[in-house]
């Protein structure tokens, strides 16, 4: 089959169709919703960075303005979700349970062999929590033998915890503080659970149909990531199979010289957006792959929380701001909690123009922003573009 030929306009609205930021409320409203979209993207990346509201809940309230925080901790206690990993740590379907077992697997066996006495202490900590019930780090001793060496120098109890965890012995919930609450599956995973094992072949297609279809649009390097705690995964293998068998359909976009791109057959292609106004975490699906940033929006983005102070061009965690399919601004924010203000150390607009009605959606989504980060006011500290702050600033 040739290639399907796209224009990068086209591009760009079908990946924002696939990410959810087509138009508000794509999903719809309430806790439905919030399951509607985790099952349709497969994995909702979670963070603990807490400068403004956590990047699973932004992820949510960008898409679902009615969104309630503890609507995940719901749909987690009715066994509709469960956090694990895929690539990195989220928030997954339960129905996507069987394939959370070769990432498990692949965490036990890749990791260094554990002493003897390690195997005795994970033994008596997964003793512990089957006999006494769900139970945190803190309901174990300080089993340290030697003082902390830095902020991952965890004490041995946390360790097992996290092994246990990553194994598959242990599941975890979470306080309202975000701290983890570990437990044992039984309690968590409904008994009806598919929980065979997946050949390497089905996990390498689940794997690129999942990807394809939160991404719309994509690399093979973007689905082989989803794979990467499973070390010899096939999904380069079966992705050609899947493509000699109209599975899965090459693409090429105009004026974009790349490696080749792949997309599903029942992808929408005829897309039309909203032209809303988004403010989107830096751990948004649509914003974790710099490449495709440049690639097909032109923005070149980096989150600079892990960059070193001085070397920081916009801000310690600047969140990407979308308006239709333009990336207009990135905004350097942190919510000041007891005061109850957002304040903006920097909005930091591209050079694209706006209008009043662009203008008009950004301090919209201003207003939605400061309440989803319980804030009551906004400051705003600096900005390349008095004109426009002018406007948006007479609207608080």
């Amino acid at each position: 089959m040739e290639p399907l030929i796209l224009s990068k306009p086209q591009a760009r609205k079908i990946i924002l169709h696939a990410a959810g930021l087509a138009r508000q409320a794509q999903f719809g409203s309430g806790i439905e919703a919030v399951y509607r979209l985790i099952d349709h993207l497969g994995f909702v990346q979670l963070d603990t960075n807490y400068v403004v509201e956590r990047a699973h809940h932004h992820v949510m309230a960008a898409r679902v303005p009615d969104y309630e925080p503890d609507w995940l901790s719901e749909l987690v206690a009715d066994g509709r979700i469960f956090e694990y990993f895929t690539s990195d740590a989220g928030y997954i379907p339960m129905r996507d349970f069987r394939f959370s077992l070769p990432v498990k697997e692949g965490f036990s066996v890749n990791r260094k062999p554990l002493t003897p006495a390690e195997t005795r202490l994970m033994k008596q900590v997964l003793d512990r929590v089957e006999r006494e019930g769900p139970l945190m780090v803190g309901d174990f001793e300080n089993d340290r033998l030697e003082a902390s060496s830095g902020w991952w120098d965890w004490r041995p109890a946390k360790v097992a915890l996290e092994r246990l965890y990553l194994d598959g012995k242990l599941t975890i919930t979470r306080t309202k503080s975000f701290h983890k609450i570990y437990d044992v599956p039984m309690n968590l995973i409904p008994l009806d659970t598919d929980l065979t094992m997946p050949t390497a072949e089905e996990f390498a297609r689940f794997v690129i149909r999942r990807t394809l279809g939160a991404l719309g649009i994509a690399y093979v390097k973007e689905m082989a990531w989803r794979a990467r705690y499973v070390k010899g995964n096939l999904v380069k293998k079966e992705l050609e199979k899947m493509v000699a068998t109209g599975e899965v359909r090459t693409i090429q976009v105009e004026g974009l010289k790349s490696a080749p791109l792949y997309m599903l057959p029942g992808q929408q292609t005829e897309v039309e957006l909203a032209g809303d106004a988004f403010i989107l975490s830096p751990f948004d699906i649509l914003n974790v792959f710099r490449h495709r940033l440049r690639d097909f929006f032109d923005f070149d983005y980096q989150i600079e929380c892990f960059v070193p102070a001085p070397k920081r061009k916009y801000g310690y965690f600047c969140l990407p701001v979308l308006v239709g399919d333009t990336f207009v601004a990135r905004m350097d924010a942190k919510a000041d909690r007891k005061q109850k203000v957002l304040i903006v150390h920097n909005l930091h607009f591209e050079e694209v123009e706006l209008d009043e009605a662009m203008i008009g959606k950004i301090t919209a989504a201003l207003k939605a922003f400061i309440l989803f980060n319980n804030c009551r006011d906004i400051v705003f500290k600096k900005s390349n573009r008095a004109d426009y702050m002018e406007v948006i600033g007479a609207a608080f």
